[in-house]
């Protein structure tokens, strides 16, 4: 069996939270975007963002993968970048992760109005290969990627 260690490692575990969510039926392309989208946002509001996200209230900005993505209203305001998506499936899962660090620090006695997002680390998981019949003999392969997904929370003053 693999062993599997947190991407960065930390001196004092004493006001952090950690969760993990392996193997998300979602691309790391789109997983990355959301991730830099609530990178540094306190919990709560990051929870809010992502709700609004599944609503399409807001969408998430595309900075890098970003290839013949439409420009969305609101997103140069806040962000300052015109172009994005909204990534109902990959916020979901964000923001069942994000529930799941909150519960881990409310275990560990922090305070959850006071926890802000240090650290999220997005790595590619299993892919899946399936043939994908065509015609007069012929078959492509069809890959479907997954992502893991690892969160740090941190009480700030």
């Amino acid at each position: 069996m693999p062993e599997w260690n947190y991407a960065i490692k930390l001196d004092d575990e004493s006001n952090v939270a950690k969760a993990v969510i392996k193997e998300v039926p979602v691309h790391p392309k789109v997983m990355t975007e959301v991730a830099r989208a609530i990178k540094g946002m306190q919990l709560q509001k990051a929870k809010n963002y992502l709700n609004n996200v599944i609503t399409m209230k807001e969408a998430v900005p595309f900075r890098r993968y970003n290839k013949k993505v439409s420009h969305k209203r609101g997103l140069s305001e806040r962000w300052r970048w015109p172009s994005g998506r909204y990534p109902v499936k990959a916020a979901r899962y964000m923001l069942r992760l994000l529930e799941n660090v909150e519960n881990n620090a409310e275990n560990k006695g922090l305070e959850t109005e006071r926890l802000v997002i240090f650290h999220i680390d997005i790595t590619r998981g299993l892919t899946l290969k399936r043939p994908f019949l065509r015609a007069f003999g012929r078959a492509d392969l069809i890959k479907k990627v997954r992502s893991n997904v690892e969160v740090m929370v941190r009480m700030e003053g």
